[in-house]
């Protein structure tokens, strides 16, 4: 991330948030999110977006279109393309939306992001949609923890990671087609801070952040919750709720009734070693060890694959 990228940004977002000629604002610029590969900026009503730089920009206009197209599942990008370049870096333009509050858990709004889901995926895709980036995501994870280890030398939790990475199917690594499964749309991403209100402050719930949206396996979708379920960290109850809600709206990640996990297993397991990657290469980037969540996932994958 180059020194620049948050200047840069501040100067885009506050002339995108206040077109032509005007004063001075006295609006402020707060910063959402800043981190090696995502810089996310709001200034008044308006958020700007810097995304990695090896960022396919035609891919992300196709995503773009694809979120303009579904007003009733994703938040609206103000424009249909990148509106600029930071560098490298192509900038996206968004109306703000509210989150979730992170103190009130009890809030989470599983049946909407069962049913923005189940939307989602019940929506035919173009024959110019690009494939939904989720196994490139885990494998991404698994490089930057090869980074890690190669930095800093062997790290005694890295070996289950490692192990239930490679007992995985090729298609889950990124190495293979997708076997015989459904293909829709898919969020490829989809976790509770991919959920805001819009309009702010109590409008209906919306999916955000196309970086990974395209086409692939729906089960991808239900992968992160199915995996927290499997981990012991999320509650049976609100699993049950998002299952439910999900196969109430017509999703077609799984059947309708009965035992979901013959199309959740292997989506659920990759999730689980990209999160446990990503939180293990983190931990050693800090030079700090492991807390209990990011332990509970290092533990899951050992069982995934014993030695």
């Amino acid at each position: 991330m180059t020194a620049d990228v948050l200047p840069q940004l501040t100067a885009r977002i506050r002339a995108a948030a206040h077109p032509g000629p005007t004063s001075p604002c006295a609006c402020g610029t707060t910063t959402l999110a800043h981190r090696p590969d995502t810089t996310v900026l709001r200034h008044a009503a308006t958020v700007a977006k810097a995304h990695a730089p090896d960022t396919d920009p035609t891919a992300l206009t196709l995503r773009l279109a694809i979120a303009t197209g579904l007003p009733d599942v994703f938040l609206p990008p103000l424009a249909p393309a990148p509106a600029a370049f930071v560098g490298d870096r192509p900038v996206t333009l968004w109306p703000y939306g509210a989150p979730l509050d992170p103190d009130a858990p009890e809030e989470a709004p599983w049946e909407a992001a069962a049913t923005l889901l189940a939307l989602l995926h019940r929506t035919p895709p173009t024959a110019a949609a690009p494939p939904m980036r989720g196994p490139a995501k885990a494998a991404h994870a698994m490089a930057r923890l090869g980074e890690a280890l190669a930095a800093t030398g062997a790290h005694p939790a890295a070996a289950p990671v490692l192990r239930a990475w490679s007992a995985l199917p090729p298609w889950a690594r990124a190495e293979a087609p997708v076997p015989d499964r459904p293909r829709t749309l898919c969020h490829g991403d989809l976790h509770l801070g991919q959920l805001v209100r819009y309009p702010a402050p109590d409008g209906p719930w919306r999916l955000i952040d196309v970086d990974d949206l395209g086409v692939g396996d729906p089960a991808w979708d239900l992968a992160r919750p199915a995996a927290w379920y499997a981990c012991g960290l999320l509650p049976p109850d609100e699993w049950s709720r998002f299952l439910g809600a999900y196969r109430a709206a017509g999703g077609p990640a799984v059947p309708q009734d009965g035992d979901p996990w013959a199309a959740l297993d292997v989506p659920a397991r990759a999730l689980t070693v990209q999160t446990g990657a990503r939180y293990l290469a983190k931990a050693i980037a800090a030079d700090r060890p492991l807390d209990t969540v990011e332990q509970s996932l290092i533990d899951a994958c050992a069982r995934m694959a014993p030695e």
